[in-house]
């Protein structure tokens, strides 16, 4: 039987389809080893994290062909997509466990959001910035992550009516460690912020939460964007 030439086209599109994922895939597989691994990263819910979300999905068109180098990303609105060994560190250091609930704020692209996904399905995450709260919820969406709770709003505050969290990342550079944040996380819980001026060098600090204390450990110098207020 012969193909009729739209089954042709078909059939050459789905086989070209079939080859970029496969080619995405074997992308990820080396990010994992040479930028992860190789840098210390060890958890191993983390490493398969970062070898299942597709990237390339979360950045815009014209930068596919960049979504698995070792730097961040513009994402537009002046924001950006963190370099992988960053969302990678950040991940495996809040030690988070299938069932546990998880906040970021800072939806971005929705990248670490689907990582987060990944290890737990409870996923939530806020984003002042009302566009890139939409390009996120659809990046989550087509990629599969529906359980993924998306809110376009001041993460300052963090979301209450879900809390205590687990864990709590924040994607974004903050003059200090947001209070309503602290009050969300969960007794044993664990939280990731940069803190510092947002047009300089900050410091990716630890906040655990222990038997009602707080304690912080200053990780790293990082570099990230400001975080956006809203009007109070």
């Amino acid at each position: 039987m012969r193909l009729t030439f739209v089954a042709m086209l078909l059939v050459f599109s789905f086989a070209a389809m079939a080859d970029e994922s496969e080619r995405m895939a074997e992308l990820r597989r080396r990010m994992v080893i040479t930028q992860l691994e190789a840098r210390g990263i060890r958890d191993s819910a983390t490493l398969a994290a970062m070898r299942t979300v597709p990237r390339h999905e979360f950045v815009p068109e014209d930068r596919r062909h960049q979504a698995y180098a070792d730097r961040p990303l513009p994402i537009g609105y002046n924001q950006t997509i963190s370099q992988p060994y960053i969302v990678a560190y950040m991940t495996e250091l809040l030690g988070l466990e299938p069932g546990q609930r998880a906040l970021e704020i800072g939806t971005g692209s929705g990248y670490q959001a689907a990582v987060l996904a990944e290890i737990t399905d409870q996923v939530y995450t806020i984003e002042i910035i009302g566009q890139l709260a939409e390009f996120g919820q659809n990046n989550l969406r087509r990629s599969g992550y529906d359980q993924v709770q998306v809110k376009h709003a001041d993460g300052y505050y963090g979301w209450p009516e879900h809390a205590p969290f687990d864990a709590i990342v924040v994607t974004a550079a903050s003059p200090d460690i947001p209070a309503p944040l602290v009050e969300q996380l969960k007794d044993g819980g664990v939280m990731v912020i940069p803190v510092g001026h947002p047009f300089r060098t900050q410091q990716l600090m630890l906040v655990e939460k222990k038997n009602g204390e707080v304690r912080t450990r200053r990780l790293m110098a990082v570099r990230f964007v400001p975080f956006t207020r809203g009007q109070d």
